[in-house]
């Protein structure tokens, strides 16, 4: 291991390796013949739907990430963990995220007054993150975005910054530490160690684009020959609605059909694309949302759909910048990019009574923000703090069922691209290989060469969950995960086992049953299999439970209040 001071360092090229005697077996991309790993970037939306990018079936303009899909590769089977901090936690670990300390948010949970060690609302010393396993393999680190996987805020007014990315192995870092906040004055704005003040003229989806971008730069001109990771989680298209007006403005009108009708698009274009085969049903509409025709307010309505497809737009249009750098540089064609999202579409209303840390009560000015959902004033602006709700949200995840928190198919299922011109041999293809964040770790790991290790910083590492994608880049299957995915946010409850899964919904206790269904014929879980099929309902539950005890999973809403 690197010791504290290497570890602060600027990162060592291949000849300072050479200088210093490292061994080839050890950096093999050191000695001149062997070839340069490949840069590594992952990228993350924030409360997007299945289908709302273009190369998913959306109307919404996303060249870049469809000019990425062209040449590379896309998943129909990818899962994140429905929800912000747990799909982060296990994105930059490769571990569930109980075992990395995030079983729910950044709050810790206490059982007879002792701390819960799955529910520590924080980034355990027993993972690594990605970053730190690629500087140990002479990665340099960098990351622009949203971490939230560590609490912003201290007790007592004091900041841990233990977790914060500078000491989670990052080298650069711009950002916010915490998980949400207004677009133009976001909270907790961080570059390195130390607050940032973003001025007056600040959009946080460009900026996080532009500081990657000279990340990247950066790192190529200072360090040539050593390759770099780059984390870049944006906060886009999680609410709060904020898009600049001529953003906006190119979506004028294109939702006046209402949601109704943007579903039946979405669905054509996802058979006619290959997203999903002629056999897709559609899930019936939310059964709280009224039909588009019944529907109040619908200028405001489709304004709310207007914001949040300018700020995909908006976010898109930021990754086109880093990969512009990339193509200046030469590194496009060496560099995995891999595009996904945290969770599914956020049904969340905003309301007048949200009290927060994110909930900003003034701009950036000083003028007063208006929280909640208000139909009489149309979303986009600073001073105003809004949601596009369950009808929009229903669209996003198009054809699926439910949201953000809940694990069924709407909830955690994600696009995800994978491009690299010289390592992906597919191009413009699909794939059936299901996949899920926990792979993200054990891919990376593999493409770089990089060890993962069994202890860090004296700690002993809980070995890795994932099981790399890396085959599937070269036409091959992957090894996937014949014991099984599994999934818990919340009390609601998943696990699938090859084309079969066991999902539970919690909101009242009532509710808590297990249903079953085979996604190969039915992806939007509409025909429920566990009556027909009890056996296979109890075989996957236990296996369900032993994963719980595994992980530590504790029965929702069970720890001290």
């Amino acid at each position: 291991m690197m010791d504290a001071m290497q570890a602060s360092s600027p990162p060592l090229s291949r000849r300072d390796w050479l200088r210093m005697g490292i061994s080839a077996a050890a950096f093999p991309w050191a000695c001149s013949s062997a070839p340069k790993p490949p840069n590594i970037i992952v990228t993350m939306a924030d409360d997007m739907g299945f289908s709302d990018i273009g190369c998913y079936g959306g109307e919404i303009n996303t060249p870049v990430l469809d000019g990425l899909a062209a040449n590379g590769l896309r998943f129909r089977s990818f899962y994140n963990y429905a929800r912000c901090c747990p799909t982060r936690a296990s994105l930059v670990t490769g571990l569930y995220p109980h075992q990395a300390g995030v079983g729910h948010m950044m709050t810790e949970f206490r059982k007879d007054g002792v701390p819960v060690p799955s529910y520590l609302g924080n980034l355990n010393k027993s993972c690594v993150t990605i970053a730190e396993a690629l500087k140990e393999a002479g990665y340099t680190t960098l990351m622009s975005g949203k971490w939230h996987v560590t609490p912003a805020e201290g007790s007592g007014g004091k900041v841990d910054r233990s977790n914060w990315p500078m000491q989670r192995g990052f080298d650069k870092f711009f950002g916010t530490i915490h998980g949400a906040g207004s677009f133009y004055d976001p909270v907790s704005l961080t570059r390195g160690n130390e607050p940032e003040d973003p001025g007056p003229d600040f959009y946080y989806t460009t900026a996080i684009g532009e500081n990657a971008s000279r990340f990247v730069g950066e790192a190529l001109a200072e360090s040539p020959d050593a390759p770099f990771f780059l984390y870049m989680p944006f906060t886009s298209p999680h609410w709060p609605l904020h898009a600049p007006e001529e953003a906006i403005a190119k979506y004028k009108g294109r939702y006046d059909a209402g949601w109704d009708e943007l579903r039946k698009e979405r669905l054509q274009r996802m058979r006619e694309t290959g997203v999903l085969d002629e056999s897709a049903r559609m899930s019936q509409r939310d059964p709280s949302q009224v039909p588009w025709e019944e529907a109040p307010d619908k200028e405001w309505q489709a304004r709310r759909m207007e914001v949040y497809a300018a700020q995909i737009e908006l976010m898109d249009e930021a990754i086109g910048h880093v990969v512009e750098t990339l193509r200046e540089h030469g590194e496009l064609d060496n560099t995995l990019i891999l595009f996904l999202a945290d969770n599914g579409g956020c049904a969340e209303e905003a309301r007048e009574t949200w009290r927060a840390l994110h909930i900003p009560t003034h701009t950036y000015a000083g003028d007063p923000v208006a929280v909640g959902n208000d139909p009489s004033i149309m979303p986009g602006a600073e001073e105003d703090y809004q949601s596009y709700g369950i009808p929009w949200a229903n669209v996003s995840n198009t054809p699926f069922r439910y949201y953000k928190h809940w694990v069924h198919e709407g909830g955690i299922s994600s696009p995800l691209i994978a491009h690299w011109p010289e390592g992906i041999e597919p191009k413009g293809e699909w794939t059936d290989q299901v996949g899920h964040l926990i792979d993200i770790m054990a891919t990376c790991v593999d493409v770089a060469g990089a060890p993962y290790p069994e202890t860090y910083n004296g700690s002993p590492i809980t070995p890795l969950e994932g099981a790399s994608l890396a085959p599937t880049f070269r036409g091959q299957p992957a090894k996937g995960h014949p014991e099984g995915l599994f999934w818990e946010h919340e009390g609601n409850r998943a696990v699938r086992v090859g084309d079969l899964k066991l999902v539970s919904k919690w909101s009242r206790p009532e509710e808590g049953r297990w249903e079953l269904y085979d996604l190969a014929k039915d992806r939007s879980e509409l025909n429920d299999l566990s009556g027909q099929m009890p056996e296979k309902v109890t075989e996957m539950a236990a296996m369900w439970d032993a994963w719980a005890d595994r992980v530590g999973v504790i029965e929702w809403r069970s720890w001290d209040r």
